[in-house]
């Protein structure tokens, strides 16, 4: 039975970057902690979107280019990057809105080979983008255990963050 761990958009423009925050730089350390914490894989997936970003529907309801491919902003955090770096057990999913459809996909191809135990999310922002693959990933795998460790998370606000954990504990995610 294997364990997975699931890095979500670790990425400069969300730590440090344009929608950086205080609280997401806050949880470097713990989330380069958890990486090495002998997991049987690590996905990092990363928000990806393009130089027409303003045009889409989420440039129109959040208007501050970020993680534009191949841009400094799109790319994993520094240390973070260097946890990673590497390793044989680790795969890269560049996702262009908040949840990913090819991150289940690869769920499944993985469960097919290697039966998953568990699956425990970290990253940014657990109010967006960690809340809505966590609920994609219980809804694929209502028998496998989901987890959320919530001092490897931030959100746009504590209060936001907060929020999303309630809510993930609700739909039966553990929180830890």
């Amino acid at each position: 039975m294997k364990k997975i761990l699931i890095v979500v958009d670790m990425q400069k423009d969300f730590v440090d970057g344009s929608l950086g925050t205080k609280e997401a730089v806050s949880i470097v350390d713990n989330v380069v902690n958890e990486i090495d914490k002998g997991y049987d894989l690590i996905i990092c997936t990363r928000d990806t979107h393009h130089e027409n970003y303003m045009e889409t529907n989420e440039g129109k309801h959040l208007p501050v280019v970020h993680c534009v491919k191949d841009s400094k902003g799109w790319m994993l955090d520094k240390k973070v990057e260097e946890a990673v770096k590497g390793r044989s057990n680790v795969m890269l999913i560049n996702k262009p809105t908040f949840g990913s459809e090819h991150l289940i996909t690869a769920l499944k191809d993985f469960n097919e080979n290697e039966k998953i135990e568990e699956i425990t999310l970290i990253g940014l922002c657990t109010d967006i983008c960690v809340v809505s693959n966590a609920l994609m990933v219980k809804a694929a795998f209502p028998e496998i255990r989901v987890a959320v460790k919530k001092d490897c998370c931030a959100g746009v606000t504590p209060e936001t963050h907060a929020a999303a954990l309630t809510t993930m504990k609700m739909c039966q995610i553990e929180i830890e």
